[in-house]
């Protein structure tokens, strides 16, 4: 069976090279992800437009995820090549952007004097150093570096969320996100989202007319709000890095775990992220840790895995994703379908207040139950937003599912979905012709032969949020 959990790539200097993009949109790369923490915005536009271009050539589709970086604290560049931060030794803590070394960091946050206290530690490049400030004075902070570590490029700063004087999205961030809705982008990410007015601050029309917006699921508040952020949102991230350092380390499991069956229990698709193959930063293999933490996480059910520094700086990003590829795959052919749908047929979808969204609940469980007695090997969704779609996800069927959508927009936003292939629909006409144009399209572009069975979830209304048609149908022989 071919792999059915999508994979996210982040894209730096390491990847952004015309080649190396080829390369890793052949090697499976289902989502680009832009993030605007490191770089200019002028660079991410360009790739942007570079990553459209060749996926067109090669006739795939990719989804482009901006990924906004709300109130994340970074140092400055360390250079080229990597620094240690000795164990024991003393540092001074800066304001500023320009550099970085064993001596003297600076930090991107110009409120850090009122935001942290004498005594605090605080945590750099999720885990790999901690420091402790010890003495204040007018234009630096003393520090001791209580563990030691290697750093490199721009490594993040935490100090806890609540400690905060600003909150997501930054002033930046919008800005920033101004640029990228002129280039029609599929995906946009928020950090630190602490509760789901967060998220309306944004100010984005629903997709498909808006992009698709992803929680980032990083701060104590946000677990605490899971459920109306989840609701708000049209996808969510467990952004583990900070997630592990708001909560005690051994929570992190239970926290993945827990956000990811809510997210299935909403519709909406879950994306893990952080360190899932950190070791490839430097290494041609994974550590055997990694390798069971992606395969696990794909039994947990998340929809996406995400590869961050492993190809955005990484020596191999090319290695990096198809080893991530080659996993998930192993763990998808392994996956236990019957007894996952089984267990979600008894969840109902947690958002039913909308007699729509209860309408395509039940029309996806009973395509899941239908596809499974009648052995149909191919699920048809008809769909603008993508709903539907999302809903058949949730079920991990063994069937194919091919979502087919008249907005260009949504094309791109299924990339996210588990085991969802897009295909554009033309828009136009009743019921009837939208399922044939659908029927003939399949036949056409993803292989299907005539005669072959396929389930079709439609709407009879072509504006219309409900899925309310099921119907079991052959491909056409001409």
């Amino acid at each position: 069976m071919a792999r059915r959990t999508k994979i996210i790539a982040t894209i730096g200097p390491a990847s952004e090279s015309e080649k190396v993009l080829r390369d890793m949109i052949r090697a499976g790369m289902d989502v680009a992800r832009l993030g605007l923490a490191h770089g200019s915005i002028e660079d991410a536009l360009s790739r942007l437009e570079t990553i459209r271009r060749i996926a067109k050539e090669e006739n795939k589709t990719v989804g482009i995820l901006v990924d906004l970086p709300g109130p994340k604290i970074r140092l400055a560049s360390f250079g080229d090549s990597p620094v240690l931060l000795a164990e024991d030794s003393k540092i001074k803590v800066q304001t500023g952007n320009s550099s970085s070394d064993s001596q003297v960091i600076q930090v991107d946050y110009e409120n850090l004097f009122n935001d942290v206290e004498l005594g605090d530690r605080l945590i750099v490049g999720d885990g790999r150093g901690v420091i402790q400030i010890e003495e204040r004075h007018d234009a630096h902070l003393d520090a001791r570096v209580i563990h030691g570590g290697v750093m490199s490029g721009r490594p993040g700063l935490y100090i806890p969320a609540s400690r905060l004087s600003v909150s997501a999205p930054t002033d930046w961030d919008l800005q920033a996100l101004e640029r990228f809705l002129e280039k029609d982008v599929d995906m946009v990410a928020l950090s630190f989202v602490r509760s789901a007015s967060d998220l309306d601050k944004l100010s984005l029309e629903p997709h498909p007319i808006g992009p698709l917006v992803v929680a980032k699921i990083e701060t104590r508040e946000a677990v605490e709000d899971l459920s109306e952020i989840i609701e708000a949102s049209g996808a969510v991230m467990v952004a583990r890095g900070d997630l592990g350092n708001e909560w005690p380390i051994e929570e992190l499991p239970i926290l993945q775990k827990e956000i990811i069956r809510k997210c299935i229990a909403f519709g909406r698709p879950a994306i893990t992220a952080t360190q899932m193959l950190e070791s490839m930063i430097i290494a041609p293999d994974p550590t055997r840790a990694e390798v069971s933490d992606v395969a696990n996480a794909v039994w947990d059910g998340t929809s996406v895995l995400m590869l961050s520094g492993e190809t955005a700086v990484g020596a191999d990003p090319v290695n990096a994703l198809e080893t991530m590829a080659r996993i998930a795959e192993r763990a998808d052919d392994v996956f236990d379908h019957r007894s996952w749908g089984e267990e979600l047929s008894e969840m109902r979808l947690i958002d039913t207040d909308d007699p729509n969204t209860s309408v395509t609940d039940a029309m996806t469980q009973a395509t899941y139950r239908a596809v499974t007695e009648l052995g149909v090997e191919t699920i048809l969704c008809i769909s603008g937003t993508g709903f539907t779609v999302r809903s058949m996800a949730r079920f991990r069927p063994t069937a194919r599912i091919i979502g087919l959508t008249s907005e260009p927009r949504t094309v791109g936003q299924l990339s996210l979905s588990w085991g969802t292939e897009s295909i554009y629909l033309e828009q136009g006409g009743d019921i009837e012709s939208r399922i044939n144009a659908a029927l003939h399209i399949v036949r056409d572009k993803a292989g299907l032969r005539g005669g072959e069975l396929v389930a079709v979830l439609a709407g009879t209304n072509a504006n219309a949020r409900a899925t309310n048609v099921l119907r079991i149908e052959q491909i056409p022989h001409v």
